[in-house]
C-alpha cells in the first residue's frame, strides 16, 4: 500500500506537471492569437490552470474539515472543461483533426481524474474515521435482483444503514418472520393482528423485526410515562397553586396590617392637621373680628377726623371772622381816632368859635372816645385768642387723624397676616390630605421604603418649593425622613426631581 501510494503520488504529480506545462504553452500561444498583448498572454494559462488547482485544493480542504461545498467542485470541472476546449481548439477546427485535438486536451482531463481519485480517498477516510462510511451494494445484486435492489438501496440511504451485511441480515429476518407468521395462521396473513403485522408495516421505515415488535410495549411505556409525567406536573401545579394562595393570603393579611397601621397614622396626622387648621381658622376669625373692630374704630376715627376738619374749618372761619372783626375794630379805632380828632377839632372849634360846651361835656366825650378805643383793643385781643384756639384745635384734629390712619394701617396689616396664616393652614390641610392619599396609593402599590421616601420628598418639593427641587433645603429632608447624612438627603432630592420630571403627581 505504501508503494502504491508513492507510485500514485509520483505519477499524479508527473501527469499534472506535464499536463499543465503543455497546457501553459498551448494557451499562451492561443492568447496571442486571440489578441492578448505579449505582456498579458503568458498570464492567461496561469489564471485558467491555477483556478483549477485552487478550486480542487479548496474542495479537498473543506472535505477534510467536514464542510464540503459542491460549488467549488463544479467550478473546477467547468474550468477543466474550458481548458480542455481551449487546448483542443488551439490547432484549428476539432472536427478537422480530432486525434490532434484530443492529444492537446487529454492532459488536463487526466489531472482532474487523479484529483477526483484523491478526493474519493479523502472522503472515504473521513467517513471511516467518523464511523459514517456506507457500504456499496455489489453490482451482482443489481443484476440478479433488479426490482428489489432499488428498495433495498432506498432503505439503506434513507435510514442510515451503513453496512450492507446489516441490511441483508434485516431483510433475512423480515422474510423469516413473515414465513413464521404465515405458518402460524395457516398461510393467511389477514388473520394476524395489527401488532403481529408491524414488522412488515414498519420495514420500509428502517425498523428491524425486533424493533417493530417492541413498538407497542415501548409506546405503552411511553404513554404511561407521559401520563405519570402529566400527573406529576398536575400535582406540582396544584402544590404551587396552594403555596401561591397561602402566600397571597399571607401577603394580603400583612398588607392589611400595614394598611391599617398607615391608615391609623395618616388619620392621626389628618386629625392633627384638621385641629391645627381649625385653630388657625379660629384665630383667623378672631383676627377678622378684631380687624372689623379696628375698621369700625378707624371709621369712628375718620368720623372724628372729619369732625375735627369741620371744626378746623369752623375755627378758620371764626379766625377769619375774628380777623375781619379785628380789622373792623381797627377801622373802628381809626374812626374813633378820627372822631377823636374831629371831636378835638370840634372842641377847639367850639371853644374858639362858640365856647358853648362846658369843660365837663368835653371830658365826657373824651372819656367816651377812650372807652371806644379800649373796647376795640379788647375785641382785637379776643379775636387773637380765638384764632390761637382754632389753630390748637386744628393741630389736635390733625394728630388724631394721623393716629387713626396709623391704627387703620396696623389693623390692615393684622388682617393680611391673618389671611396669610389662614391660607397657610389651608395649604397644610391640603398637603396632609395629599399625603394621606399618596400613602394609601403607595400601600396599594406595595412600594419599597426607599421608593416611599423618594415620593415623599417629591411631594415636599411640590408643596414647599413650588415644584423646584433646589429650593427645598436638605435640612428639611433630613428632619422629615430622619436621615443624618446630607448626601443621602441630596440623593433623595435628586431622585425625587427625576420622578417629578417623569410626570409623577400625587
Amino acid at each position: 500500500m505504501t508503494a502504491l501510494s508513492v507510485a500514485a503520488a509520483i505519477g499524479g504529480t508527473l501527469v499534472g506537471v506535464i499536463g499543465f506545462a503543455m497546457s501553459y504553452s498551448t494557451l499562451a500561444k492561443v492568447a496571442l492569437a486571440w489578441g492578448f498583448s505579449e505582456d498579458l498572454a503568458p498570464w492567461f494559462p496561469v489564471g485558467v490552470d491555477a483556478s483549477i488547482i485552487a478550486f480542487l485544493a479548496l474542495d479537498l480542504y473543506l472535505i477534510r474539515k467536514d464542510t464540503p461545498w459542491p460549488l467549488l467542485r463544479m467550478a473546477a470541472h467547468a474550468m477543466t472543461g474550458a481548458t480542455v476546449w481551449f487546448n483542443a481548439s488551439s490547432q484549428g477546427h476539432i472536427a478537422a483533426d480530432p486525434v490532434k485535438a484530443a492529444s492537446h486536451g487529454v492532459m488536463p482531463v487526466l489531472f482532474v481524474i487523479g484529483v477526483e481519485a484523491a478526493r474519493r480517498l479523502i472522503i472515504q477516510k473521513a467517513r471511516l474515521e467518523a464511523g459514517t462510511a456506507v457500504d456499496r451494494i455489489p453490482l451482482h445484486r443489481w443484476i440478479l435482483a433488479p426490482l428489489d435492489t432499488p428498495r433495498f438501496y432506498r432503505r439503506m440511504r434513507l435510514y442510515a444503514v451503513a453496512s450492507y451485511e446489516e441490511m441483508v441480515r434485516r431483510q433475512q429476518d423480515l422474510i423469516a418472520y413473515e414465513q413464521w407468521l404465515k405458518r402460524k395462521h395457516g398461510g393467511d396473513l389477514s388473520k394476524a393482528s395489527d401488532d403481529e403485522r408491524l414488522p412488515m408495516t414498519m420495514a420500509p421505515y428502517g425498523y428491524t423485526v425486533s424493533e417493530a415488535l417492541a413498538l407497542p410495549e415501548q409506546q405503552e411505556r411511553e404513554a404511561q410515562k407521559r401520563a405519570e409525567e402529566a400527573e406529576r406536573r398536575r400535582l406540582d401545579a396544584e402544590t404551587r397553586r396552594e403555596l401561591a394562595q397561602k402566600k397571597a393570603e399571607a401577603d394580603r393579611l400583612e398588607a392589611d396590617g400595614e394598611l391599617e397601621a398607615v391608615r391609623a397614622r395618616v388619620e392621626g396626622q389628618t386629625a392633627q392637621a384638621r385641629a391645627h387648621a381649625r385653630a388657625q381658622a379660629s384665630a383667623a376669625e378672631r383676627a377678622a373680628e378684631l380687624e372689623e373692630q379696628a375698621l369700625e374704630t378707624a371709621l369712628a376715627a375718620e368720623a372724628r377726623a372729619r369732625q375735627a376738619e369741620a371744626q378746623r374749618k369752623e375755627a378758620q372761619e371764626r379766625e377769619a371772622k375774628a380777623e375781619a372783626d379785628l380789622r373792623a375794630a381797627e377801622l373802628e379805632r381809626q374812626a374813633a381816632e378820627k372822631r377823636k380828632e374831629a371831636a378835638e377839632a370840634d372842641r377847639v372849634a367850639a371853644a374858639e368859635a362858640q365856647a358853648i360846651e362846658t369843660q365837663a361835656v368835653a371830658e365826657a366825650r373824651k372819656a367816651a372816645a377812650e372807652a371806644d378805643r379800649a373796647a376795640a383793643e379788647m375785641e382785637r385781643a379776643a379775636a387773637e385768642t380765638r384764632r390761637a384756639a382754632a389753630e390748637t384745635e386744628r393741630r389736635k384734629a390733625e394728630e388724631e387723624r394721623r393716629q387713626a390712619i396709623a391704627l387703620a394701617d396696623a389693623k390692615r396689616a393684622q388682617k393680611d397676616a391673618a389671611e396669610a396664616e389662614q391660607a397657610a393652614a389651608e395649604t397644610r390641610l391640603a398637603a396632609a390630605e395629599i399625603e394621606r392619599r399618596a400613602v394609601e396609593a403607595e400601600d396599594v402599590a406595595r412600594l419599597k421604603p426607599r421608593e416611599r421616601s423618594v415620593r415623599r420628598v417629591a411631594r415636599m418639593i411640590l408643596v414647599a418649593a413650588d415644584g423646584v427641587a433646589e429650593r427645598l433645603p436638605l435640612a428639611d429632608i433630613q428632619h422629615e425622613l430622619a436621615v443624618s447624612s446630607p448626601a443621602t438627603a441630596s440623593e433623595y432630592r435628586q431622585e425625587a426631581a427625576e420622578l417629578l420630571a417623569g410626570g409623577y403627581r400625587p
